[in-house]
């Protein structure tokens, strides 16, 4: 995406390589983010105001609410979590990173689709920030309901319906 939207457009028109995109889960502001983790931490916590819960306990509780919806964890994504990287890991490497529009002079962005589950810590403000950081007017929202951010893994039929869907009408 980033290679499409730095190209200079050369007025023959929109010949870029890349038909569509799909964004799933995918944040425009770092610090956003992290605040909105501490905002629905709080607000797991002001929801249960007779428990006194340990780290660990909200962190579980955090996971079932807005990371995956699942009772346990995929062995798959923890895997995944297990052997992220030491430099990339968590937001601490990309802390300052911000979604910016390409240059005026850039192609146009293919269309694009940005997912979100509906209990996702990627809330609906963050992902409306594609909005300014696209050149394209054909950006499309979807929302997946009963999810969080790991909605391919709770509802993968629901998922691949939406992303079906939308590369039918679009590539």
């Amino acid at each position: 995406m980033k290679s499409v939207a730095s190209c200079e457009d050369d007025d023959e028109g929109d010949d870029a390589k890349c038909l569509s995109s799909v964004l799933s889960g995918a944040p425009t502001n770092v610090k956003e983010i992290e605040e909105e983790f501490v905002r629905l931490v709080r607000e797991l916590d002001a929801n249960n105001p007779d428990k006194n819960y340990t780290e660990a306990e909200m962190n579980e509780l955090f996971r079932r609410t807005h990371q995956c919806r699942l009772p346990d964890m995929p062995k798959v994504l923890a895997d995944a979590y297990a052997n992220a990287g030491t430099v990339w890991r968590g937001t601490e490497a990309i802390a300052d990173y911000v979604a910016r529009p390409p240059p005026e002079d850039a192609s146009r962005m293919p269309s694009s689709m940005i997912m979100r589950g509906e209990f996702d810590f990627v809330g609906e403000a963050s992902v409306g920030g594609w909005k300014e950081a696209f050149n394209t007017p054909f950006l499309r929202y979807k929302t997946l309901e009963g999810c969080s951010h790991h909605a391919l893994l709770e509802n993968g039929a629901l998922y691949g319906e939406m992303i079906d869907s939308y590369f039918a009408e679009y590539d």
